[in-house]
């Protein structure tokens, strides 16, 4: 069972060393029993440092009077010094483009808000660079540096990629000049370390046809196509990205979500890759993987994300990653990494209502489902369900039937075994309590210990419980402690078990939304 889960990205690069970031950072790393993969934009983007929602800046390249390059590492390294302490690991994506090298560097800096038109993030940072030589040259200084500070292993143990979206509004220059961009930054790369690992494309809306397209032609060029930067043939290509995301809205005032989009994005994108003999086997990541598209679009402006603080969110997470592990059996694809494009936001209100995984400083019920995916070690196992909305039907259609989707995912290691359970929908609607009778069989262990950990309206919710106080957008020290500790992982049940014949049989109650965990360990 591939910990694909184990990776989380996020625009507001600055937010990392940030006290917040720190802390979630530090949870991620510790609930996870792999290096946890990190990615964030605008590494490469000039400016103070200063963080904004959908905004950050390193100052890595400025130039002088002359036009010679002056590097700064000093927001990068603290950036990365913050995962790397933790045991993390970058998905290092380089971009986005210097003020001083962009073809276009008026306007620059963005101010954008929620409820903004999306097109107003789009700046100077966003065009092709005016000399590709000095392109090629901050990407080199900036490996090169990065293996002078944290070692060549270190190093070779991450993953760069070049921008982000560039068939979206992310890039403001040709195909053919991103294919420029790419050739320039994978050869500035390779040149200050050999065996450092490139990918692409992080496309959008991965299964359209035009996306199809421009990954196709991407891969081609890499494969055949004349390098820009050497004259050679082809590109280095060590990973396969591109980008999947579902699409929820508002059905007669309430909220409906629909994974069918994220998961047809995902099978095309394993579609894609293993359709060349030349990256069949290459790992493939999903380089943002989530219900929808703006994390910074909360649900004052968009009504349709209030899924975002509650169970809902978890419920989703929990049957999304159980389809990706079955399409990447389904597809024999290199499944190496899903990311969760979703982090948290500083100095923020309260349950806003962005994509985040924590509300300042305060875990949300999404983040337990990730504790809950790392305690599961071993290999992954069958589950059969008469509830388990079948694969093609998810694909297709979400679960927006009559019945909701109650499912497994399982693993078992030599002295484990684990068993996570949920009850989703796509509507956010009230319904009864669901019974689930959970069978254990092929168990050789006389005796085990039993855990049942939960997530729902009652367990592992500090969204309830800071509306039970009021919603408080100033909560005192006292109910920071109580909303802290309500926003871990519960664990409802710690008891011994005896399976009789290799088998033993529970009874679990959902919630609809609900997820829980059955840990037997021997």
């Amino acid at each position: 069972m591939k910990p694909i889960w184990a990776w989380f990205g996020y625009d507001e690069p600055n937010y990392t060393y940030m006290k917040d970031g720190k802390k979630l950072l530090t949870e991620l790393s510790k609930l996870s029993p792999v290096p946890v993969y990190v990615r964030t934009h605008s590494l490469l983007v000039t400016g103070d440092g200063t963080a904004a929602l959908k905004w950050g800046s390193t100052n890595a390249y400025t130039e002088d009077a002359s036009g010679k390059p002056i590097y700064n590492w000093a927001i990068i390294d603290s950036i990365f010094d913050t995962y790397v302490n933790r045991g993390m690991k970058p998905l290092a994506q380089i971009g986005f483009m210097p003020q001083a090298l962009s073809t276009h560097p008026e306007p620059y800096r963005h101010y954008w808000k929620p409820g903004d038109p999306y097109n107003d993030i789009i700046t100077g940072w966003a065009y092709p660079p005016k000399d590709y030589d000095k392109w090629r040259e901050l990407v080199y200084q900036w490996v090169k540096h990065s293996v002078e500070r944290y070692g060549q292993k270190e190093v070779e143990s991450w993953y760069w990629e070049v921008w982000n979206e560039p068939n979206g509004a992310y890039w403001k220059g040709t195909r053919e000049e991103f294919f420029k961009l790419y050739d320039y930054a994978a050869d500035g790369l390779k040149k200050a370390l050999p065996t450092a690992k490139i990918g692409g494309i992080n496309i959008a809306g991965t299964r359209t046809k035009g996306a199809i397209e421009w990954t196709r032609q991407f891969i081609e060029h890499c494969i055949s196509g004349k390098n820009y930067a050497t004259g050679r043939v082809g590109s280095p290509l060590d990973a396969v990205l591109f980008h999947a995301k579902g699409w929820p809205r508002l059905v007669n005032g309430n909220i409906r979500m629909d994974m069918a989009p994220q998961l047809q994005d995902i099978r095309t994108g394993m579609e894609i890759a293993q359709s060349y003999q030349q990256t069949k086997n290459l790992p493939l990541i999903v380089g943002e993987s989530d219900p929808e598209g703006c994390a910074a679009c909360g649900m004052a402006t968009n009504p349709e994300n209030a899924y975002r603080n509650g169970v809902m969110y978890s419920s989703y997470t929990a049957a999304s990653f159980a389809r990706k592990y079955e399409l990447a059996t389904r597809k024999k694809a290199n499944l190496l990494g899903a990311v969760s494009w979703s982090f948290e936001f500083e100095d923020q209100p309260w349950f806003y209502g962005f994509r985040d995984l924590a509300t300042n400083g305060v875990d949300k019920p999404v983040l337990n489902v990730f504790r809950m995916l790392g305690m599961m070690k071993g290999g992954r196992v069958q589950v059969q369900s008469n509830r388990m909305v079948a694969l093609d039907s998810v694909v297709k259609n979400s679960v927006h039937g009559a019945l909701s989707d109650i499912g497994g995912l399982a693993a078992k290691s030599k002295q484990t075994a684990s068993i996570m359970l949920w009850n989703y929908h796509d509507d956010d609607k009230p319904a009864a309590y669901e019974t689930v009778s959970l069978q254990i069989a092929g168990l050789t262990a006389k005796k085990a210990s039993l855990s049942i950990y939960m997530i729902d309206k009652n367990n592992s919710n500090a969204y309830e419980v800071w509306k039970k106080m009021g919603s408080p957008q100033n909560p005192t020290a006292a109910q920071i402690t109580e909303l802290e500790k309500a926003g871990q992982l519960s664990r409802i049940l710690n008891s011994k078990v005896k399976p009789k014949a290799g088998k033993i049989t529970l009874e679990v109650k959902l919630q609809r939304h609900a997820v829980a965990l059955a840990l037997l360990e021997w």
